[in-house]
């Protein structure tokens, strides 16, 4: 008998609350389980679980055994999980989730691309503003925009997301060009569902109240009002770089410009990411970077 026998066995019999459930878990029968403990009760010559009729339970040397052992055969399970990852072709399904517009614009083209080099691989993507939740759900991999609240869920920052204040060149002659925040309380701003911009000022985060006749809960639209000569429109980068860079938009107040905006890939916390979870993140980063 080595000094492994029976740990594996002793470890899923108190994660399963049980010789049955622990049998099962391991594809063995309740007496193999038993014997396999007993053993190792033998060897170590102390008692290590209580067992009744009902279920079973540590004794003080247990514990303090089971606390130890828990983190060897989780170490064993991951060493497993690599080597075979090794060998392992990216199969099956990804589930995942991100902002619509962002979504349609950005991560849907990446996602078709990346099918595209992985034929084996098949995705579910769930485009909606609202933040689902990842484990009842069964997402794999949510796309978040903007600032994360603390979660238990890994972030993994993808790219920068900056948000640029603009208008259209016949606006800013008709109305003036703003140069300072506090003119912007002369302007028709845009507004989305919330009614403070972000800015930074004096190397601090600044959210600074607006108002206009137009508020809305769609970018898009938003951003059609803009090109309209409606006003001055803050969104992110992905809306109206080109126009931007064609003239049709002016950049505005950009020395205030926040910089603390991203994109984020956040997922459920494990010691090790599948094939396929570690060939689409690293595609997705290459892709934004």
């Amino acid at each position: 008998m080595t000094c492994w026998d029976g740990i594996s066995e002793f470890v899923c019999v108190i994660e399963q609350k049980g010789f049955t459930a622990a049998a099962q878990r391991l594809k063995t029968s309740p007496a193999q389980i038993s014997r396999k403990v007993a053993a190792l009760e033998a060897r170590l010559a102390v008692k290590l679980i209580n067992r009744t009729t009902r279920k079973v339970s540590l004794t003080e040397a247990g514990q303090l055994y089971y606390q130890e052992c828990k983190a060897l055969v989780s170490g064993l399970e991951n060493a497993d999980l690599l080597v075979s990852q090794m060998q392992s072709k990216p199969k099956g399904l990804i589930k995942l989730t991100a902002p619509v517009t962002y979504g349609e614009q950005i991560i849907a083209p990446l996602v078709n691309d990346f099918l595209v080099k992985y034929p084996d691989l098949e995705v579910e993507l769930i485009l909606t503003n609202q933040k689902l939740d990842l484990i009842d759900q069964g997402i794999d991999l949510a796309i978040r925009l903007g600032q994360l609240k603390d979660s238990s869920f890994i972030a993994k920052r993808l790219a920068n997301r900056r948000l640029h204040v603009c208008a259209t060149p016949k606006y800013l002659d008709q109305c003036g060009t703003p140069y300072a925040l506090s003119e912007l309380s002369q302007h028709n701003c845009l507004m989305g569902t919330l009614e403070q911009w972000r800015f930074k000022e004096a190397g601090k985060t600044r959210n600074l109240s607006v108002h206009g006749r137009i508020k809305c809960n769609s970018g898009p639209a938003l951003l059609d009002a803009a090109r309209k000569h409606l006003g001055l429109a803050q969104l992110p980068d992905f809306y109206v770089a080109p126009l931007l860079a064609s003239g049709e938009l002016v950049e505005v107040l950009s020395s205030y410009q926040d910089d603390s905006e991203a994109v984020w890939a956040l997922y459920p916390q494990r010691q090790y990411l599948s094939p396929k979870m570690q060939v689409l993140l690293a595609y997705i980063s290459e892709q934004l970077a």
